[in-house]
């Protein structure tokens, strides 16, 4: 990798991402190659916020790399609960590990983490912001479903909060594609992000009516309207459950539509979807474990 950390997509060029891609590639071909590439380093996990997916794939990721894990805990078990800084924990916590993967509540932690520290930081979500290593998986699943290149994508639900659809739109302008955004008014992408994507001459249209592109689609990345983000309840109640997939909606959809959803759901994909052909979102998390095994090698062999 051309960089020590990765905290934000606006980091990852078209070569960036290819290098990555093409690495978990060769480890989803030969898993065994890459049993003993980091044996003896060990990976700290820093999760200020609940994770099942992400904290669980870098923890697989780390040891089916030869290395192992030292996990902070909770934030009521930790030294955070004392009041300590982020700053200092970090800088505590690069003694004891050769690189840190870092989730927390505040957009930005990671970027001001990582001037804390000299081992590599992986930002693993920072609030609302960015989610970059999501969108690596995302685009390993789009490359081997449908490919990156004149792609017709839908991003839908809560875009206002997402910052796995903050850091998935600011990838594709690399890429052939034709983002399609649908959401309430009220979760609409934030002013900024709609700028980066124009700046990037992103071929960008915003939508509250999923049927007036779905049959265009080549791909339908769903989100969950995000209850902990919002800082009204009621806000939250105006637009939970108002975007629902079921087998009905794809109707009009092409036969060979893939649906993608970072995951946790709630009821924006109804379970019959699960089994058609459509549905790839577990798929989609299951590659996590390959591509973050790439992102660790990539980092840590640049370490070395």
């Amino acid at each position: 990798m051309r960089h020590d950390h990765l905290l934000s997509a606006h980091q990852l060029s078209r070569e960036d991402v290819d290098r990555v891609l093409d690495r978990a590639a060769e480890v989803a071909a030969d898993p065994g190659a890459f049993r003993d590439r980091h044996a003896g380093k060990l990976l700290a996990l820093c999760f200020f916020e609940p994770s099942t997916r992400t904290k669980m794939s870098f923890d697989a990721a780390m040891k089916r790399l030869g290395g192992e894990t030292v996990d902070m805990g909770g934030v009521e078990s930790s030294s955070v609960k004392k009041g300590e800084s982020l700053a200092d924990t970090v800088r505590v916590i690069e003694g004891y590990a050769d690189g840190l993967v870092l989730r927390h509540p505040s957009e930005g932690a990671a970027r001001m983490a990582a001037e804390f520290v000299d081992v590599p930081l992986v930002n693993a979500g920072d609030g609302a912001g960015q989610h970059p290593t999501q969108t690596l998986l995302d685009l390993y699943t789009i490359r081997e479903t449908t490919g990156l290149d004149d792609l017709t994508i839908g991003i839908m639900g809560d875009l206002k909060y997402g910052r796995t659809v903050h850091s998935l739109a600011t990838v594709l302008t690399n890429f052939d594609a034709r983002q399609h955004f649908v959401s309430p008014e009220s979760l609409r992408l934030p002013r900024g992000v709609r700028f980066d994507l124009h700046e990037a001459g992103a071929q960008v249209r915003e939508h509250t009516d999923l049927d007036e592109v779905l049959p265009d689609l080549d791909v339908l990345y769903v989100t969950r309207i995000q209850r902990e983000r919002f800082p009204d309840e009621n806000e939250y109640h105006a637009v939970a459950g108002e975007y629902r997939i079921d087998a009905e909606t794809l109707d009009a959809a092409k036969d060979d539509l893939t649906i993608m959803h970072p995951l946790p759901r709630v009821d924006e994909i109804a379970p019959e979807i699960d089994h058609t052909d459509h549905a790839r979102y577990f798929e989609q998390a299951h590659n996590g474990v390959p591509v973050r095994m790439a992102l660790l090698d990539l980092l840590l062999e640049g370490d070395e």
